[in-house]
Protein backbone atom coordinates (compact mmCIF):
# COMPACT_ATOMS: atom_id res chain seq x y z
CA UNK A 1 0.00 0.00 0.00
CA UNK A 2 1.21 3.58 -0.63
CA UNK A 3 0.41 6.99 -0.04
CA UNK A 4 -1.43 9.38 -2.45
CA UNK A 5 2.14 11.67 -2.93
CA UNK A 6 0.77 14.11 -5.11
CA UNK A 7 1.04 18.23 -4.93
CA UNK A 8 3.99 18.36 -2.60
CA UNK A 9 4.87 21.66 -1.00
CA UNK A 10 7.57 23.39 -2.05
CA UNK A 11 10.80 22.33 -0.44
CA UNK A 12 12.50 25.24 2.14
CA UNK A 13 15.64 25.77 4.44
CA UNK A 14 15.42 24.76 7.94
CA UNK A 15 13.51 27.86 9.43
CA UNK A 16 13.74 29.51 12.69
CA UNK A 17 11.35 28.56 15.73
CA UNK A 18 8.52 30.86 16.04
CA UNK A 19 8.73 30.40 19.85
CA UNK A 20 10.12 32.68 22.16
CA UNK A 21 13.46 33.76 21.54
CA UNK A 22 16.21 31.92 23.51
CA UNK A 23 19.03 29.42 23.12
CA UNK A 24 16.56 26.08 22.17
CA UNK A 25 17.93 24.91 19.17
CA UNK A 26 15.37 23.10 16.98
CA UNK A 27 16.59 22.92 13.96
CA UNK A 28 15.60 20.11 11.96
CA UNK A 29 19.18 18.49 11.91
CA UNK A 30 19.73 18.92 15.42
CA UNK A 31 16.25 17.51 16.06
CA UNK A 32 16.54 14.29 13.59
CA UNK A 33 20.08 13.34 14.69
CA UNK A 34 18.74 13.61 18.39
CA UNK A 35 15.82 10.83 17.88
CA UNK A 36 18.28 8.95 15.49
CA UNK A 37 20.48 8.55 19.10
CA UNK A 38 17.89 7.46 21.86
CA UNK A 39 15.14 5.92 19.14
CA UNK A 40 16.39 2.12 20.45
CA UNK A 41 15.53 3.20 23.76
CA UNK A 42 12.43 5.74 23.01
CA UNK A 43 9.77 3.60 23.59
CA UNK A 44 11.11 2.39 27.37
CA UNK A 45 12.21 5.70 28.35
CA UNK A 46 8.88 7.38 27.24
CA UNK A 47 7.08 4.55 29.13
CA UNK A 48 8.89 5.10 32.09
CA UNK A 49 9.19 8.45 32.22
CA UNK A 50 5.23 9.10 32.08
CA UNK A 51 4.72 6.19 34.43
CA UNK A 52 2.97 4.79 31.99
CA UNK A 53 0.21 7.44 31.63
CA UNK A 54 1.20 8.45 28.24
CA UNK A 55 -0.67 5.15 26.92
CA UNK A 56 -3.80 6.61 28.40
CA UNK A 57 -3.29 9.80 27.21
CA UNK A 58 -3.01 8.58 23.61
CA UNK A 59 -6.39 6.53 24.28
CA UNK A 60 -8.39 9.57 25.21
CA UNK A 61 -7.54 11.52 21.60
CA UNK A 62 -7.84 8.34 19.96
CA UNK A 63 -11.38 8.23 21.46
CA UNK A 64 -11.86 12.26 20.42
CA UNK A 65 -11.85 10.91 16.37
CA UNK A 66 -14.88 10.46 14.79
CA UNK A 67 -13.51 8.07 11.96
CA UNK A 68 -15.67 7.06 9.39
CA UNK A 69 -14.92 3.83 6.55
CA UNK A 70 -12.81 4.96 3.32
CA UNK A 71 -10.70 8.15 4.05
CA UNK A 72 -7.59 7.69 5.05
CA UNK A 73 -6.16 9.32 8.42
CA UNK A 74 -2.48 10.72 9.24
CA UNK A 75 -0.40 10.81 12.26
CA UNK A 76 2.15 13.09 11.85
CA UNK A 77 5.41 13.25 13.69
CA UNK A 78 4.76 9.69 14.12
CA UNK A 79 8.17 8.85 15.93
CA UNK A 80 8.07 4.94 16.47
CA UNK A 81 3.67 5.04 15.63
CA UNK A 82 2.09 4.53 18.95
CA UNK A 83 -0.51 6.67 17.87
CA UNK A 84 -0.92 5.77 14.52
CA UNK A 85 -1.23 2.43 15.72
CA UNK A 86 -3.96 3.14 18.27
CA UNK A 87 -5.68 4.65 15.79
CA UNK A 88 -5.15 1.32 13.13
CA UNK A 89 -6.50 -0.59 15.98
CA UNK A 90 -9.51 1.74 16.89
CA UNK A 91 -10.87 2.30 13.11
CA UNK A 92 -13.38 0.97 11.01
CA UNK A 93 -12.66 -1.23 8.17
CA UNK A 94 -11.48 0.74 5.18
CA UNK A 95 -9.18 3.54 7.06
CA UNK A 96 -6.20 3.54 5.63
CA UNK A 97 -3.79 4.98 8.36
CA UNK A 98 -0.67 6.48 7.61
CA UNK A 99 2.80 7.57 9.97
CA UNK A 100 4.95 10.08 9.07
CA UNK A 101 8.54 11.29 10.45
CA UNK A 102 11.39 12.97 9.42
CA UNK A 103 13.92 10.33 11.43
CA UNK A 104 14.39 7.63 9.61
CA UNK A 105 15.64 5.58 12.69
CA UNK A 106 12.16 5.88 14.60
CA UNK A 107 10.17 4.76 11.96
CA UNK A 108 12.11 1.81 11.58
CA UNK A 109 10.90 1.02 14.76
CA UNK A 110 7.65 1.85 13.88
CA UNK A 111 7.08 -0.64 10.88
CA UNK A 112 8.41 -3.49 13.47
CA UNK A 113 5.83 -2.61 15.62
CA UNK A 114 3.15 -3.50 13.19
CA UNK A 115 1.19 -7.03 13.91
CA UNK A 116 0.69 -9.03 11.71
CA UNK A 117 -2.86 -9.64 10.78
CA UNK A 118 -3.68 -6.56 12.63
CA UNK A 119 -5.02 -3.59 11.63
CA UNK A 120 -1.51 -2.40 12.31
CA UNK A 121 0.30 -4.69 9.88
CA UNK A 122 -1.68 -2.41 6.99
CA UNK A 123 0.28 1.19 8.34
CA UNK A 124 2.00 3.33 5.80
CA UNK A 125 4.94 5.15 8.01
CA UNK A 126 6.97 7.61 5.16
CA UNK A 127 9.41 9.70 5.75
CA UNK A 128 8.47 13.21 5.62
CA UNK A 129 9.25 16.85 6.83
CA UNK A 130 5.98 18.03 9.09
CA UNK A 131 6.83 21.37 7.39
CA UNK A 132 6.14 20.30 3.95
CA UNK A 133 4.34 17.04 3.81
CA UNK A 134 4.48 15.74 0.02
CA UNK A 135 0.65 15.26 0.29
CA UNK A 136 -2.49 16.26 -1.69
CA UNK A 137 -4.59 18.64 0.07
CA UNK A 138 -7.79 17.85 1.76
CA UNK A 139 -6.83 14.11 1.66
CA UNK A 140 -7.30 13.03 4.95
CA UNK A 141 -9.91 13.08 7.42
CA UNK A 142 -7.79 13.75 10.29
CA UNK A 143 -4.19 14.50 10.98
CA UNK A 144 -2.99 14.24 14.72
CA UNK A 145 0.18 15.07 16.19
CA UNK A 146 1.55 13.37 19.80
CA UNK A 147 4.34 14.97 21.74
CA UNK A 148 5.31 16.27 17.93
CA UNK A 149 4.83 19.56 17.78
CA UNK A 150 7.30 21.38 19.79
CA UNK A 151 9.67 19.80 18.17
CA UNK A 152 8.81 21.38 14.84
CA UNK A 153 11.00 24.02 13.81
CA UNK A 154 8.14 26.14 12.91
CA UNK A 155 5.22 25.56 14.89
CA UNK A 156 2.64 27.63 12.33
CA UNK A 157 4.07 26.12 9.45
CA UNK A 158 3.64 22.27 10.58
CA UNK A 159 0.10 23.66 11.72
CA UNK A 160 -0.53 24.69 8.51
CA UNK A 161 0.47 21.53 6.88
CA UNK A 162 -1.50 19.65 8.82
CA UNK A 163 -4.73 21.74 8.31
CA UNK A 164 -3.54 21.50 4.15
CA UNK A 165 -3.96 18.27 4.17
CA UNK A 166 -7.08 17.67 6.25
CA UNK A 167 -10.22 17.23 4.23
CA UNK A 168 -12.83 19.91 4.65
CA UNK A 169 -14.93 18.93 7.65
CA UNK A 170 -11.89 16.79 9.04
CA UNK A 171 -10.14 16.88 12.47
CA UNK A 172 -6.63 18.23 13.35
CA UNK A 173 -5.83 16.80 16.88
CA UNK A 174 -2.68 17.77 18.53
CA UNK A 175 -1.90 16.15 21.87
CA UNK A 176 1.12 17.17 23.18
CA UNK A 177 2.83 18.05 27.17
CA UNK A 178 1.49 21.52 29.06
CA UNK A 179 2.37 23.57 32.09
CA UNK A 180 -0.51 22.42 35.07
CA UNK A 181 -1.97 25.84 36.90
CA UNK A 182 -3.03 23.50 39.97
CA UNK A 183 -0.94 24.68 43.29
CA UNK A 184 1.27 22.23 44.59
CA UNK A 185 1.25 20.22 41.90
CA UNK A 186 2.66 22.74 39.38
CA UNK A 187 5.77 23.25 41.57
CA UNK A 188 6.07 19.33 42.08
CA UNK A 189 5.87 18.84 37.86
CA UNK A 190 8.54 21.30 37.16
CA UNK A 191 10.86 19.52 40.15
CA UNK A 192 10.16 16.14 38.61
CA UNK A 193 10.79 17.57 34.67
CA UNK A 194 13.69 19.92 35.46
CA UNK A 195 15.33 17.70 37.89
CA UNK A 196 14.50 14.11 38.13
CA UNK A 197 13.42 13.31 34.45
CA UNK A 198 16.80 14.91 33.12
CA UNK A 199 18.65 12.63 35.10
CA UNK A 200 17.12 9.48 33.94
CA UNK A 201 16.41 10.16 30.74
CA UNK A 202 20.37 10.93 30.37
CA UNK A 203 21.21 7.40 32.40
CA UNK A 204 19.19 5.30 29.78
CA UNK A 205 20.14 7.66 26.66
CA UNK A 206 24.53 8.35 27.58
CA UNK A 207 25.23 8.68 23.87
CA UNK A 208 22.87 11.68 23.50
CA UNK A 209 23.33 13.25 27.25
CA UNK A 210 21.14 16.15 26.07
CA UNK A 211 18.09 14.84 24.74
CA UNK A 212 16.17 14.72 28.19
CA UNK A 213 17.66 18.07 29.10
CA UNK A 214 15.91 19.63 25.85
CA UNK A 215 12.39 17.89 27.00
CA UNK A 216 11.62 20.54 29.83
CA UNK A 217 13.76 23.26 27.56
CA UNK A 218 11.40 22.60 24.63
CA UNK A 219 8.24 21.84 26.80
CA UNK A 220 8.47 24.68 29.02
CA UNK A 221 9.13 27.63 25.87
CA UNK A 222 5.89 25.85 23.94
CA UNK A 223 2.89 27.55 23.86
CA UNK A 224 -0.22 25.49 25.82
CA UNK A 225 -3.85 26.31 26.36
CA UNK A 226 -5.29 29.01 24.84
CA UNK A 227 -2.28 30.46 23.52
CA UNK A 228 -1.47 27.25 21.49
CA UNK A 229 -4.80 27.00 20.33
CA UNK A 230 -4.82 30.40 19.10
CA UNK A 231 -2.04 29.27 16.90
CA UNK A 232 -4.07 26.66 15.45
CA UNK A 233 -7.21 28.83 14.93
CA UNK A 234 -4.85 30.96 12.80
CA UNK A 235 -3.60 27.78 10.60
CA UNK A 236 -7.53 28.02 9.24
CA UNK A 237 -9.54 25.90 11.87
CA UNK A 238 -12.31 26.48 13.23
CA UNK A 239 -14.07 25.37 16.80
CA UNK A 240 -11.05 24.87 18.56
CA UNK A 241 -11.06 23.85 21.77
CA UNK A 242 -8.51 22.15 24.22
CA UNK A 243 -9.21 19.72 26.83
CA UNK A 244 -6.12 19.06 29.72
CA UNK A 245 -5.45 15.61 31.44
CA UNK A 246 -4.31 14.65 33.99
CA UNK A 247 -4.05 18.00 35.96
CA UNK A 248 -3.21 19.73 32.85
CA UNK A 249 0.54 17.75 32.51
CA UNK A 250 -1.17 16.95 28.59
CA UNK A 251 -3.65 18.40 27.27
CA UNK A 252 -5.74 17.53 24.15
CA UNK A 253 -6.34 20.17 21.28
CA UNK A 254 -9.26 19.22 18.85
CA UNK A 255 -10.02 21.87 15.50
CA UNK A 256 -12.44 21.56 12.43
CA UNK A 257 -11.08 22.41 9.18
CA UNK A 258 -13.56 24.65 7.43
CA UNK A 259 -16.10 23.39 4.83
CA UNK A 260 -15.52 26.84 3.14
CA UNK A 261 -11.52 26.66 3.86
CA UNK A 262 -10.28 25.72 0.60
CA UNK A 263 -9.97 27.19 -3.38
CA UNK A 264 -10.95 25.48 -6.60
CA UNK A 265 -6.76 24.20 -6.34
CA UNK A 266 -7.31 22.80 -3.07
CA UNK A 267 -5.14 24.99 -1.14
CA UNK A 268 -6.11 26.36 1.99
CA UNK A 269 -7.37 30.00 2.53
Amino acid sequence: MTANVTEPAPPTVDTPPTEPAGELDKSNARVREMFRQIAPRYDLMNHLLSLNIDKYWRSQAVKRLSLIPGVPALDVCTGTGDLAIAIADAAPDGVEVVGSDFCFAMLEIARRKRVVGARSESIDFLEADSQQLPFASNRFQCVTVAFGLRNVADTDRGLREMTRVCRPGGQVMVLEFSKPTLPGLRQTYNFYFKHILPRVGQWFARNNKSAYSYLPDSVSRFPDGQALADRMQAAGLTDVKFTPLTFGVCTIYEGTKPESNSNPDGEPQ
